[in-house]
């Protein structure tokens, strides 16, 4: 997937800790080592709620979500109404194949470089959020193994400007393809 590119559809933050997150006209700024400037999500440490609990000093792998538009449009082709942001995504990308990434790849969007650390792995809010999604966000591959839908994570390596528009420039791993997992 060396030089893919894509574009970013959408960029979304929210100070607090709601499900969905609204769109920022403006852009978003990418802070290396801790994710989007002003997002309830960013630090160091974990900032999910489930995950502070557990061990508030864990790592935060999580410290930017992005989901690719061809979700949102299988989505709406099954009857659902999500918009970007919807989903608590920071960047909404279209053309690239996030689910297929592996472990360590990195995006390159503007200035700013994110390696991706694994899969969202959706949760019961999403069904709070419209009936029925959950279901439609999972799938089966022809293993029996799940399928996660809902996006990746990842950790800001390079800060920088992310706005509609910017294109999107993959590197694979190094040390090769590790598929990936959710965190």
């Amino acid at each position: 997937m060396t030089g893919v590119c894509a574009s970013v559809v959408a960029v979304c933050r929210d100070g607090g800790h709601r499900f969905s997150k609204g769109v920022a006209d403006d852009g978003i700024r990418l802070v290396a080592g801790l994710g989007v400037e002003g997002d309830a999500h960013s630090g160091e440490t974990v900032k999910h709620r489930s995950r502070v609990a557990v061990d508030p000093s864990q790592p935060n792998l999580r410290q930017v979500h992005l989901i690719h538009a061809e979700l949102l449009e299988e989505l709406a082709e099954k009857g659902f109404t999500v918009s970007a942001g919807g989903l608590g995504e920071n960047i909404l990308t279209r053309g690239i194949d996030l689910l297929g990434l592996g472990a360590g790849s990195q995006l390159r969007i503007g200035k700013a470089v994110i390696e991706i650390t694994g899969l969202r792995n959706p949760c019961a809010q999403i069904e709070r959020f419209q009936a029925g999604l959950l279901a439609a966000v999972l799938d089966k591959a022809a293993d029996g193994s799940l399928i996660r839908k809902c996006g990746v994570m990842g950790i800001v390596l390079h800060g920088g400007a992310v706005q509609v528009g910017d294109s999107i420039i993959v590197t694979p791993p190094p040390a090769g393809h590790r598929p990936l997992a959710p965190v």
